[in-house]
Formats: structure tokens, C-alpha cells, sequence
């Protein structure tokens, strides 16, 4: 009986030393592509996968808008699992230029699934990637982890996902329905792509404006992979696409980047090939734009590829394509774990190479950084709380940064005059040297034109951070070194014994908003100049926040603490004056002093309109200023109560409102007796189609004899190549390009700002000057193109036109923003100006 027991407990040991991590089609209950997913079961799964298998790291390295946990499993070779930290430091060793040597160092492989939530079979393939990782029945991967670790983040997008999933499993049919007219195949508005916000964290990698992609991009900063895949899907026709990837390449890219997406492209076409599986290369997918989940690897070091899959959020399970053939959710997990796999397989197979390649990337970078320009200065300008927001990002992305320099001078090239001249360098101007680990992703954000080898290209063409900021910068072909680390950082000390007549605050950065915002919540009654003064010795400029101890009483004794308390909080300087009998100008009862009321603003929503454009105006209040709004779709526009609303914003967009006159007329009435509408891009497009005294700029006569003449003169020059037509239609492309625009800056609209203004232009809309009721307060003159590619027809209209402007309505007014200053979010510059339209226009 006793060797029966023992021989019992032995088989039982064995087969518990045996037991076999569960598939995803045991541990869900049905097989893999048969349904999707919820998050939380992926979470599960991953989770059991972690607790069974000895060599998975499961980490939750953050958490969504909506708290759904973001997670990362680690895997690794038995022998290799228990020194993960011992790697990981040494990746991130080889990426600030400390030895090269790769000894026994694996290959880090990041695979990054799901960053749109509606292309949800890729988490779907990142359950089956995980399981035959850790299979120890597969001698191929086991061979392969043993000079890889492969990291795989199941979801970067778990609420864009888990709103795509659960509109598609409450209305999907028992049996797939495969006509994609049918209730599946469509999501309602807003869709699941974007996250909470409705923000494309595919574009944010190097902005990390959202939540999800600041924790990412943080823990991706910690362990600088050598590779990195990111898993899309696109429209249903289309076969699967890998790299090597399309031009333009940005030139930052190295040749030994280049060759090994051609080896990992070749190595996936093999795969494909075996199965007889359509796919593309070296189309479409460019290297330029920095802030995908490609190029900023790329920018990085390493080796970074799109992986894109027909289908996406129309696909659904199934569905018929145009050729006959059905596209089921099965066949879109086999493509995506091939090319899982594949990359490994690689990684493996090129491990001494890429390791060794990765270390000389970094190592080059900080002996003889590229490009002409070896330095930047970045001019503080009466503007420290923008430079350091600029700082602060710089550092997010690995790139070392002080204040000062030894020199009290020196040359450069001047991005606001396009000119070389000599300038002085201040203690607290930002100084960013190029001799460092990381100078290819400087150099990147920096370089004032961008060189396109390529003019179709897939996202916006320029970007460079001088403009985006609005800061004076210079870019130095010589080196110089920072002096500190950051400026000495100033507080506020209340002054409740001296009992001041007034705070004063600047206004010309997003700091100083938010600063109002918290003010204006907190029941502080804030006005702001509308003319520039002298106190106390000192120039103060239009815009200025005046903080009176008259009209806040209330406060009592906590006034100075709670002002003073609020402004170091946000980091803003505060001057105190004891009288409002100024030097030079208006006193502080002038009617020229204006009261800022706090606003009640609304913002619609709804089919037609825009999520993103729509997104960033919800995400700018809720999460940067922390100021309340009202969200209201506008099938239920009639619902609201015009009486309690002050401030009216359309984002870019489709709305019905205007093809209904009762209702246009109803929205006239409320502008007239003081309401304030803000409308963006194409919104403002429908306002000027409204008969509200705007009007779109049509092109010119004079402009278009001149083409029918030329035209004439060559008779045959319509007969284009059909091979061409691609090259044709770029003519009248504009995929983003900065401009200058000339500002008037006694206008509220543009307090804060110097005579002009760097817009992101993304289509040719320009307007009519605003002859009689109105301000044209942003205007494009003639050579106003600055940096990015403009089709040739579409930069001969952007000219002479307005931009920004002010229509008087009544008490009202209609402010017409033609080119989106919230864009993405990292265009910071525009900040401002949309905060001035929001809380100082027509006060």
C-alpha cells in the first residue's frame, strides 16, 4: 500500500511538473476567432498564463481613462528569466552609450497589439503569440527565446477596444451575418479606433499627451528594445501588408535599419508564401512623421514595423469580400501570429548583429551626431513656464537638456527669421546639446525643415518644436555645453500682512490658463487688461491677469494664501502692487480692466462631427485645464438651455444644425443676445456657407485667366499618364505644413503672442477679410510658407486671406478658427490662442 502511494504521488508530481499552460481556446471555452475577446478575459488569460509557466513576467505597468489594467508579459528562457532586471539594464546601458558589448546580452523584442481599438484581432493573436512562447512542446520558439525576450502589450487601447468589442458582440448574429451593409459591420459614432478621448495613440509616441501613452512610453524608456512591431488592421479588401516599409524614410534612418526590415519582410513573405496568403511591401506605410509606433522605435535605435491586416472594425467575424471570397476573424489571427513568429524567428537568427548594430547606433549618436547642427538654444523669452513644459517633454523622450552656457554667445540659425545671426544665450534659456546618446530623436524634433525623398507621405510633414511652442529658438553648428541642470525655481510668499492692492499674472502660456481656470472655479473674480500699463516701474502687456482684493472680500484672510498657494502650484510668477493708480496707462478701474466671467461652455458631438477634432477640445478641458464642460450630441441640440450657455464650440465636422434653418436661426438669435461660437476647420466652413457675414475666399479671377491662358498656351498638357495620376493628385495635397501667420495683437483673440504665429495647415480653407463687424485677427500674407510639403495648386491659394478671426453679432460674437490650434494636443502654441477665444473674446 505504501509503494502504491508513493508510486501515486510520484505520477501526480510528474504530471504537475508537466502541466501544460492552458491554449487559448481551453482557458476562454471556444476556439480563438470564433468571437472576441472582452478585456478582461484577455487580462485572465494572460494572467493564467503567468502563474503557470515559470519563464512569464506578468507586469500591470498602468491603467486606462476608464481604470482597465495595461500590462506587459515578459518572456524569457528558463535561464535567462531570472535575470530579466540584469537585461533590461543592459539594453538600456547599450542606449546611453556605456559599452557596446553585447556578451550574453538577448535580443529584446517588443510586439505591441491593438493600439486601435477597433482592430481588435490582433489581441485576439497576442493570446496565441504568448501561449506558443511558452509552449515546451514548440522546439522553435523554445530555441528562439534562447537569445531573445520578447515583450508582449496585449492591448495598448483597452477602452477604444472593449467599446468596439461590445458593440460588435451585441449586435453580431447567431451565425455571422457577411454583408457588411448589415447592423455589425457598422459602429455607431464614435467608434472604437481612439481611446477615451478619442485620440489616435498611434500618432502620440513621442507627445505622450495621453494617459496610456505616457505610462507606455515610460516603461518602453526603461527597457529600449532592438525591435518593435506594432499590429494594425485596414480596409477589408486589402491583403496584409509588413516592411520593408514605403518612402519617404526620413534620412536620421540608418542602413542597417533599412536591411533588416528587408530580412524580417522577406522572412514573413516566406511564411506567407508556404500558405499562399496575399500581402504588399514598400507601399503606403512611410518612415517619417516621429510619433508612430515605427518611426519613434526607429528614431530610437531600433527596428520598428507596422504590421497591417485587412479587415478592421467592418470585418467583424466574417464577412464577404468583393472577390468572393469570406475574411473570418480565423484567418486574421493566423496572419498576425505568422508575422508574431516570424519576427522572433529573426531576432533569433540575427541576435549578434542587431545587438551589435543597436550599441554603435547610440554610440555614434553622442561622438558625431547628424545633421549640420550640433546645439539649440531655445530663448526663455518672459516665457519659463512654456520653456519648461518644452523641457519636460524633451526629457520624456530620453534627451538630456540644461539652462545657460559657458559662451554668453554665439551663431545660429533663427527659425522666426530663417536667418543666421549672433545672440545672446540667458541663464535660464534652454540649451540642448547634440552630443549625446539619443541626438538622431533630437535632431528629429528639431531640424527646421524636414528633407522628404518622397512627397506622398502618410501624416503631417512638419513638426519641428520651436514652431509647435511659439518660443524663439536657434539651431548652432557648434557645441555648447549647459551650464545647470534647470533654473533656480521661484515661489510665491503670501503677503497677507502687507494686504496688496492687486496680484498680477502673465498670460502667454497654457500655465497661466490653468492658473484662471482654478481661479475662476474657486469663485475668484479675475479681469484681465485689455491695453498695456506701467506699475510699479515695471511694463506689463494686454492680457494680464488682474487679481483685486475688491470683488473677493470673501476670501477674507485666505485670499493671499490662496492666491499665492494656486500660482506656485501651477508655477507661475506673481507680482504684487499696493495701489490701482498705475505709472503709465490704465488704472484698474478703467472700463478698459475687463471682468472675466466664468464661461458655461458647450461642445457637440455626434455622427458627422469629428472625434478627433472633437476629442481634443473635451480632453483640453477635462484634463488640462480641469474646467467643466458640456458635452451634448447634437440630435439633442433643441434640449439645450440657451439662457445657461455662454460659450458654443464646434469642432471640425459635418453639423445638420445648418441645414435646418428654424434651428440656425434659433442659434443667430442666441448670438446675437451674447452667446459665443467658436467654430473650427470645416465647421467654420458651414458657418461662412450661413449667410453669417463670413465668407470662404474664392480664388481670384485675375488667378483664374491667368491658368486658362496658360492652359491655352500648352493644349495638350491635360493628356497625363494614368501611371501618374497618384503624382497628380498631390498638386492639391497639403498633409500638414507650417505657416506664419501675421497676428493683431491688440486683439483679444491674440494676447500673449508676438506679431505672429506659426499655424499647422492641413487643408487650403482661407477666408475673406472681415470688412465691417469684425477683427481679422490671424491672416496669411503673401510668403507665408514656412517648413512641409504643400501641393503646388494648393500653395498658390494660401495667400492673403484670413485665418483667425472675430465677427460681431449683435452682443455676440463668431470666432472662426481656420486650422485647429489644439491639434494632437503637442501643438502647444495653439493652446493659448484657443484659450483666448473660450475666456477673453467678448468679455
Amino acid at each position: 500500500m505504501r509503494r502504491f502511494l508513493l508510486m501515486a504521488f510520484v505520477m501526480l508530481g510528474v504530471l504537475f511538473a508537466e502541466a501544460q499552460v492552458p491554449t487559448p481556446d481551453q482557458f476562454l471555452g471556444y476556439p480563438l476567432g470564433t468571437q472576441f475577446t472582452p478585456h478582461y478575459k484577455v487580462v485572465d488569460y494572460f494572467k493564467q498564463v503567468a502563474a503557470t509557466a515559470k519563464n512569464v513576467k506578468l507586469e500591470q505597468y498602468g491603467t486606462t481613462y476608464e481604470g482597465r489594467p495595461l500590462l506587459m508579459a515578459i518572456v524569457a528562457s528558463p535561464e535567462n528569466a531570472g535575470r530579466l532586471e540584469e537585461i533590461r539594464q543592459h539594453s538600456l546601458d547599450m542606449s546611453n552609450a556605456k559599452g557596446n558589448s553585447a556578451g550574453n546580452q538577448p535580443v529584446i523584442v517588443w510586439l505591441s497589439y491593438n493600439v486601435h481599438g477597433n482592430e481588435a484581432v490582433s489581441t485576439e493573436a497576442s493570446m496565441k503569440a504568448l501561449y506558443e512562447l511558452v509552449n515546451n512542446g514548440n522546439a522553435q520558439t523554445q530555441q528562439w527565446l534562447k537569445n531573445t525576450v520578447v515583450i508582449i502589450d496585449p492591448c495598448l487601447n483597452p477602452d477604444g477596444r472593449e467599446r468596439y468589442v461590445s458593440f460588435y458582440n451585441n449586435t453580431r448574429s447567431v451565425t455571422p451575418n457577411v454583408n457588411r451593409w448589415s447592423r455589425e459591420h457598422n459602429e455607431p459614432w464614435p467608434g472604437g479606433r481612439a481611446n477615451h478621448y478619442y485620440f489616435d495613440l498611434n500618432r502620440d509616441w513621442a507627445w505622450q499627451t495621453q494617459k496610456e501613452s505616457q505610462q507606455r512610453v515610460a516603461k518602453y524608456n526603461e527597457w529600449m528594445p532592438q525591435l518593435h512591431v506594432d499590429f494594425h488592421e485596414q480596409e477589408i479588401e486589402a491583403p496584409y501588408y509588413f516592411a520593408p516599409a514605403a518612402e519617404p524614410f526620413h534620412d536620421a534612418i540608418t542602413p542597417w535599419q533599412r536591411q533588416l526590415q528587408v530580412l524580417i519582410g522577406k522572412n514573413n513573405a516566406k511564411y506567407f508564401d508556404e500558405q499562399g496568403w496575399l500581402y504588399f511591401t514598400k507601399e503606403r506605410f512611410d518612415l517619417f512623421y516621429p510619433s508612430y509606433g515605427d518611426t519613434y522605435p526607429m528614431y530610437n535605435g531600433a527596428i520598428g514595423m507596422t504590421y497591417e491586416q485587412g479587415g478592421s472594425g467592418r470585418a467583424g467575424v466574417a464577412v464577404l469580400k468583393r472577390d468572393g471570397d469570406t475574411l473570418t476573424l480565423t484567418d486574421r489571427i493566423a496572419h498576425h501570429f505568422a508575422t508574431s513568429m516570424s519576427t522572433v524567428e529573426v531576432a533569433s537568427q540575427q541576435a549578434a548583429k542587431i545587438l551589435s548594430e543597436y550599441a554603435q547606433y547610440f554610440e555614434a549618436a553622442q561622438k558625431t551626431p547628424q545633421g549640420g547642427y550640433k546645439s539649440y538654444v531655445v530663448k526663455a523669452g518672459g516665457n519659463t513656464e512654456k520653456l519648461n513644459t518644452l523641457a519636460e517633454l524633451l526629457r520624456k523622450n530620453n534627451i538630456s537638456v540644461g539652462f545657460g552656457a559657458s559662451t554668453g554667445s554665439a551663431s545660429g540659425f533663427n527659425y522666426f527669421t530663417g536667418k543666421t545671426e549672433t545672440f545672446t544665450i540667458d541663464k535660464e534659456d534652454l540649451v540642448i546639446n547634440a552630443y549625446q546618446p539619443h541626438s538622431n530623436m533630437l535632431r528629429v524634433l528639431f531640424e527646421p525643415v524636414s528633407r522628404l525623398t518622397d512627397s506622398v507621405t502618410y501624416d503631417i510633414t512638419a513638426w519641428a518644436l520651436p514652431y509647435a511652442y511659439g518660443l524663439t529658438s536657434y539651431a548652432v553648428k557648434q557645441p555648447l555645453t549647459p551650464v545647470t541642470d534647470a533654473p533656480a525655481a521661484r515661489n510665491n510668499t503670501p503677503l497677507s500682512a502687507q494686504k496688496p492692492y492687486a496680484y498680477l499674472a502673465k498670460w502667454n502660456s497654457l500655465r497661466d490658463v490653468k492658473f484662471l481656470s482654478s481661479l475662476l472655479q474657486n469663485d475668484i473674480k479675475v479681469r484681465f487688461t485689455e491695453t498695456p500699463f506701467t506699475a510699479g516701474g515695471k511694463d506689463y502687456p494686454a492680457g494680464t491677469l488682474v487679481i483685486t482684493r475688491s470683488g473677493n472680500t470673501a476670501k477674507g484672510d485666505q485670499f493671499d494664501r490662496f492666491i499665492t498657494m494656486q500660482a506656485n502650484h501651477f508655477k507661475i510668477s506673481l507680482d504684487a502692487v499696493t495701489t490701482g493708480f498705475v505709472d503709465k496707462g490704465m488704472d484698474f478701474g478703467s472700463d478698459k480692466i475687463r471682468f472675466i466671467r466664468k464661461p458655461e461652455v458647450t461642445l457637440l458631438a455626434g455622427r458627422g462631427i469629428s472625434s478627433l477634432g472633437m476629442g481634443e477640445i473635451w480632453h483640453f478641458f477635462e484634463q488640462q485645464l480641469d474646467f467643466p464642460i458640456t458635452v451634448v450630441d447634437e440630435r439633442n441640440v433643441e434640449d439645450i438651455n440657451w439662457d445657461q450657455t455662454d460659450v458654443l464650440i464646434l469642432a471640425d465636422g459635418d453639423y445638420k444644425i445648418f441645414e435646418d434653418k428654424a434651428a440656425t436661426d434659433k442659434l443667430k438669435e442666441w448670438v446675437n443676445n451674447g452667446g459665443k461660437l467658436i467654430a473650427l476647420e470645416s465647421a467654420a466652413v458651414q458657418v461662412a456657407g450661413a449667410d453669417w457675414g463670413i465668407k470662404l475666399k474664392k480664388e481670384e479671377e485675375k488667378d483664374k485667366e491667368a491658368k486658362e491662358k496658360a492652359a491655352a498656351a500648352r493644349p495638350y498638357e491635360a493628356l497625363k499618364p494614368y501611371a501618374n495620376r497618384e503624382r497628380e493628385s498631390i498638386k492639391q495635397f497639403i498633409p500638414g505644413a507650417i505657416y506664419k501667420v501675421q497676428l493683431d495683437t491688440t486683439h483679444p483673440l491674440a494676447f500673449g503672442y508676438p506679431a505672429f504665429y506659426y499655424t499647422l495647415k492641413q487643408d487650403a480653407h482661407l477666408y475673406e477679410f472681415i470688412e465691417n463687424g469684425g477683427w481679422n485677427v490671424g491672416v496669411l500674407k503673401k510668403d507665408s510658407y514656412l517648413a512641409g510639403f504643400v501641393g503646388a495648386s494648393t500653395r498658390q491659394q494660401l495667400k492673403d486671406g484670413l485665418l483667425f478671426g472675430v465677427k460681431e453679432i449683435g452682443s455676440g460674437s463668431v470666432i472662426i478658427l481656420a486650422d485647429n490650434p489644439l491639434f494632437r494636443s503637442f501643438w502647444e502654441n495653439g493652446k493659448l490662442l484657443f484659450s483666448n477665444a473660450v475666456f477673453l473674446v467678448g468679455q
